[in-house]
């Protein structure tokens, strides 16, 4: 099932990369809503996928940050 919400939140960035205001916005809801690892390979494909549309790269960092979190000390 969660395959099926990956695949779902690539369809609907590529979908809305027309209009940098929606992409950032569906981007945030992505990051709320997948698990790390497919942050992980969700990541990966922002950076293939906007590789030509450079005016999306500034966006990704909403990924990167979730991506960051400091690990909790024991």
């Amino acid at each position: 099932m969660q395959r099926m919400i990956y695949d779902y939140t690539k369809s609907v960035l590529e979908r809305v990369s027309h209009a940098p205001d929606l992409f950032v916005k569906e981007l945030k809801k992505a990051v709320k809503n997948l698990l790390p690892y497919e942050l992980e390979h969700l990541n990966n494909w922002l950076n293939y996928y906007t590789k030509e549309k450079p005016e999306l790269r500034k966006y990704l960092s909403a990924v990167e940050i979730k991506n960051a979190k400091p690990a909790s000390k024991m």
